[in-house]
């Protein structure tokens, strides 16, 4: 990806999160029973493996950049909470398309707290492709006070924010000079701390099956998180944010494919198509606000 521009480099990676964590989704539900502490601190296990190989493998130092040491535990604490609320939701909806969107509401505070915290600026164009996709999430949601998944809804929503609040400390250290494979580790380290004492005095006894799709979980995690580390840290969050809600797509499918024939409902795909119109329309404006100026 020499060749290419940052913010193409940021597409391109969010696409392979987006991907990857769709996958995460339908390996979280084949899993079955496990708890729901189980199943983060597999995820983040193999995550720290990957990035622990990586780091060595690159010379890399195990260290933070200066100035970065407090944005990392900050990152970590409010990253690990949006996992568990992602988790949750993924585990107890009924449509792991739903819970998906619920997670994808991070772009939005991705994007409303790099502009109150890091000063980035966002075009009125951009504020409004973020406010329409939000709209279109809605169809899908179809929050109601009969809601009976209010808990794991309003679970996977919190998730969201805290995910845009983790992508925005990583979009800050990202200007610091950051390694983003160091990021990875430092997270998937403290949540694997966090997480093992649960394990310690409450391991659920699995079948091979179950440890084999945890594992998945880790794999697809992994990949998730690098690509996504990687996209905020090419390109700032109100040119690449939009795309990510291509997860809410790759999970409808991955559900329908492998979750039992999961269909969403004509809202769920008006939502979709709402959000899918947003992101090539940003791609379309971002395409020709960085048109290069042609001399005379």
């Amino acid at each position: 990806m020499g060749s290419l521009s940052n913010r193409t480099k940021g597409v391109i990676c969010i696409l392979l999160s987006a991907l990857s964590f769709s996958a995460m989704s339908s390996f979280i539900n084949l899993s079955g029973d496990v708890p729901v502490f189980q199943k983060v601190f597999f995820r983040n296990l193999v995550a720290l493996f990957i990035a622990f190989i990586t780091l060595v493998k690159n010379k890399e130092p195990f260290r933070p950049q200066k100035g970065c040491l407090k944005y990392h535990i900050i990152r970590s604490g409010v990253g690990l909470l949006g996992v568990f609320g992602n988790f949750y939701a993924t585990t107890k909806m009924a449509s792991t398309a739903d819970a998906a969107i619920l997670n994808k509401m991070s772009p939005f505070f991705t994007l409303l707290f790099s502009a109150v915290f890091l000063k980035e600026k966002v075009k009125p164009r951009q504020a409004v492709a973020i406010a329409i996709a939000f709209a279109g999430a809605m169809f899908v949601i179809k929050p109601t006070m009969a809601n009976v998944e209010l808990l794991p809804s309003l679970c996977g929503f919190a998730g969201g924010v805290a995910a845009g609040a983790a992508y925005t400390c990583v979009r800050h250290m990202g200007n610091k000079g950051e390694n983003g494979r160091f990021t990875v580790f430092f997270f998937s380290l403290f949540s694997c701390i966090v997480t093992a004492p649960y394990l310690i005095f409450n391991f659920h006894p699995m079948s091979m099956k179950q440890w084999i799709f945890l594992l998945l979980v880790g794999v697809s995690a992994a990949g998730g998180q690098f690509a996504i580390t990687a996209a905020y840290t090419f390109a700032p969050s109100r040119e690449i944010s939009i795309y990510d809600y291509s997860n809410v797509i790759f999970t409808a499918i991955s559900g329908y494919f492998f979750l039992g024939g999961q269909i969403p409902d004509a809202w769920s795909f008006v939502g979709y198509f709402i959000i899918c119109a947003m992101a090539v329309w940003m791609f379309l404006y971002n395409k020709k606000e960085h048109r290069p100026i042609k001399a005379d």
